[in-house]
């Protein structure tokens, strides 16, 4: 898949996409990242991208023109057939106002064959980009960043690693926090037993299995894949109720989880 990143701090993206997984599905040609510079679309003298906003306020807004001028170039295809599913491209407004990013949303986009990412700066970006160039705008939290770089990077590796081949172990990010609707391939153990369905990831550990007292619980070094498997579930399940109890309600659960979390709840547990 191919990466743009439209911006006007080209040189912010120098450190995050020259490291590990995101580096790796480059240089193995999985994924190409192109980086923009907003300023090298402007037409006056001191390249100049924001302008004040109608009706006053604070701060200031990114133009129209030069963010309508960057994508065009890019020859991407129509609007409508983007947004209709014809062509495989996507232009994501990263805004506050946007979309939340979900794990379920890089498993879309890391589907198409490119996404553009505009990086929002300042108190906001000209409405008519995310009327009419822009298909779609993602948030990756309720909470407020300077722009939208951050968020690129972070949207970018999320995609990166959920490509064929850019991990080593690809069963790793089908058990991992968030996934739902995966199936794995199992190879007769108990590391391919438990996929998070929509949960949070369940605990991990590993050597020394006593360590200045603090034990490796036994359920996960009694070489019982069924025990393991339960214990993990169950671990998931207690996490999740603890620090994202709203994850519970879309997640699919069995007989025996309900059960699990009915004593959870009864017991109290923190």
């Amino acid at each position: 898949m191919k990466a743009d990143i439209v911006t006007i701090f080209p040189d912010f993206f120098r450190g995050p996409l020259d490291y590990g997984i995101t580096r790796r599905a480059q240089e193995m040609g999985l994924a190409a990242i192109q980086v923009h510079d907003l300023r090298e679309f402007t037409r006056d003298r001191h390249r100049t991208v924001d302008d004040r906003p109608f009706g006053g306020g604070e701060g200031m807004v990114l133009k129209p023109e030069p963010l309508f001028e960057c994508l065009e170039s890019m020859g991407l295809a129509p609007r409508d057939d983007r947004c209709a599913g014809r062509a495989k491209q996507s232009v994501v407004l990263l805004s506050a106002q946007g979309q939340r990013f979900t794990q379920n949303v890089a498993a879309e986009l890391v589907l198409l064959d490119r996404v553009i990412f505009v990086c929002g700066r300042y108190e906001g970006v000209d409405e008519r980009v995310a009327d009419f160039l822009a298909d779609r705008e993602l948030s990756i939290g309720d909470y407020v960043l300077s722009g939208g770089e951050m968020a690129a990077a972070v949207i970018v590796e999320a995609l990166m690693r959920l490509l064929p081949g850019a991990v080593g172990n690809e069963a790793s990010t089908q058990q991992e926090s968030f996934t739902v609707d995966v199936k794995v391939k199992g190879s007769g153990g108990a590391d391919s037993t438990c996929g998070s369905n929509g949960l949070l990831d369940y605990p991990h550990y590993t050597r020394p299995a006593d360590f200045r007292g603090m034990q490796v619980p036994e359920a996960l070094m009694s070489g019982n894949h069924e025990q393991i498997r339960r214990w993990r579930r169950q671990r998931a399940l207690e996490k999740t109720f603890r620090n994202r109890p709203d994850l519970l309600e879309g997640a699919v659960l069995s007989e025996e989880d309900n059960r699990f979390l009915a004593g959870i709840r009864n017991t109290g547990i923190k």
